[in-house]
């Protein structure tokens, strides 16, 4: 009685989705649900008419599936997956051992694109046990988003758990995506006094330029959207953010792994003093604002100035971004294809934008590309922005709006450029008062200690690195 092609545990919205995108790709699923009921509910209403088949245990399941037999567990992340750094890697790496053993070949894949990606063509990124992928490529990057001349935002990403490891850092950069175009707003409204229309007309343009992406699309329609009473919903929905924690995942990895992803923390930040709306109102009337700034230039030209400083801030998120991947590959030993994930981006998922073919092409010209700030193409993009986003920057600092990863971003790129930052003095002080020791320029891996005080001994504490 073998027919299904695949099976898929799991049947709340994305895995219903899920099945009906596979369905409509011409494959026979087989749908099981711990609480059988969802089965008979889906095949009776979602799935009425299609070639959807269900089971009523897993026995049966199993029964239905073509050999080799393929399934896809969709189910909530349970305590084993919810400490990322602690579990999730280790614990997909763990169970490509575990059931390689008993003969299954494990595959942990992420999946983006919210409800209506996993209908109509997600960003899915596999990895595991790649002796599994030539049994669902074909499925795979069948119901994957398409970009180009066709090519599916899906392909594999890598051994053990790098496949959930590339959608945790997807989903800290969609963090500071989203972060980085509610201070552009921020400065728009409260720096150019701009009306909620002129907004969503400013966003709809910069959707024509180097910005074009599913986030600032949506925000143009967000900007425009009216309640029922004819008013604007934005201003009426309150300014405290909540989080499912995967950003909260990539910075602590940053941190763990030594990367100054810094971005991405910043905007994990923003949210949590969103959060504390009852504390801000009462530091409202207390905590005094600059004198009242009035904003005396060309508004035309400060709104130019905003979307370069948008963009070049982008550059430096998806540049920390993959230096978080590239980290990550050392530590796992795994071969990680960067320009190939730039392409499973494209589309599909929600940081999905031109701008992720530009970092394609940039791996493609260079696979070895140690940042893609080193690329020419991003090179000259930020040189280009650079006068724009420190006006922007300034004017905001002045005006007393908060940005976060504006500031963040620039610092970054300030600090990345420089060949000499004061972290001599730093290795200076920890000698001075804990015999840490240090380098000299000259003389680098020697490590000397200062008798700096004249009643310090010279014994040095052992060198290491947290």
């Amino acid at each position: 009685m073998a027919q299904a092609d695949i099976a898929l545990i799991g049947l709340a919205v994305m895995g219903q989705n899920l099945i009906l995108n596979m369905n409509d790709h011409g494959f026979v699923v087989c749908a099981f649900n711990r609480t059988v009921s969802k089965v008979d509910d889906f095949l009776a209403n979602e799935a009425k008419g299609t070639k959807v088949v269900g089971a009523q245990s897993l026995k049966e399941m199993v029964s239905k599936l073509k050999k080799p037999r393929r399934i896809i567990l969709l189910v909530k992340a349970g305590q084993a997956v919810d400490d990322f750094i602690e579990k999730l890697v280790p614990d997909t790496t763990r169970r490509c051992r575990d059931l390689k053993a008993k003969g299954i070949l494990f595959v942990g894949s992420g999946v983006s694109g919210g409800e209506e990606g996993a209908r109509y063509g997600p960003s899915l990124m596999p990895g595991g046990n790649k002796e599994a992928w030539p049994h669902i490529k074909t499925i795979f990057q069948g119901i994957a988003a398409k970009v180009g001349t066709g090519e599916p935002c899906c392909d594999w990403v890598g051994d053990e758990g790098a496949g959930h490891f590339v959608k945790m850092v997807h989903n800290g950069i969609e963090y500071g995506d989203m972060q980085l175009i509610c201070e552009a707003y921020h400065l728009m409204k409260d720096v150019l006094g701009m009306a909620q229309g002129e907004m969503a007309q400013a966003f709809e343009d910069w959707n024509k330029t180097e910005l074009d992406s599913f986030l600032i699309e949506i925000t143009a329609n967000i900007l425009k959207f009216q309640d029922t009473d004819g008013k604007h919903l934005l201003p009426k929905i309150r300014d405290s953010a909540g989080q499912k924690g995967t950003g909260k995942w990539t910075a602590i990895s940053a941190l763990e792994y030594g990367v100054p992803v810094t971005l991405i923390g910043e905007a994990v930040f923003a949210r949590c003093l969103s959060s504390l709306k009852d504390e801000r109102i009462q530091a409202s009337k207390k905590l005094k604002s600059p004198q009242k700034f009035q904003f005396d230039g060309d508004k035309k030209s400060f709104l130019e100035d905003i979307r370069k400083a948008l963009y070049a801030s982008k550059i430096i998120s998806y540049a920390q971004g993959f230096m978080l991947l590239r980290q990550a590959a050392t530590e796992f030993g795994w071969t990680l294809n960067y320009g190939g994930i730039a392409l499973m981006w494209r589309g599909g998922c929600i940081i999905r934008s031109v701008f992720l073919g530009k970092i394609k092409d940039a791996f493609d010209r260079n696979p070895e590309l140690q940042n893609l700030l080193l690329d020419d193409f991003f090179k000259s993009a930020v040189e280009n922005c650079q006068d724009s986003w420190r006006r922007a920057v300034s004017t905001g600092v002045q005006a007393g709006i908060p940005m976060p990863c504006f500031t963040t971003a620039l610092s970054f790129y300030d600090g990345y450029r420089h060949e000499m930052l004061p972290a001599n003095l730093i290795q200076a002080q920890r000698d001075y008062f804990g015999a840490h020791t240090y380098e000299l320029l000259a003389k680098p891996g020697q490590f000397i200690h200062t008798n700096w005080t004249g009643h310090g001994g010279s014994v040095s504490s052992s060198s290491y690195n947290a």
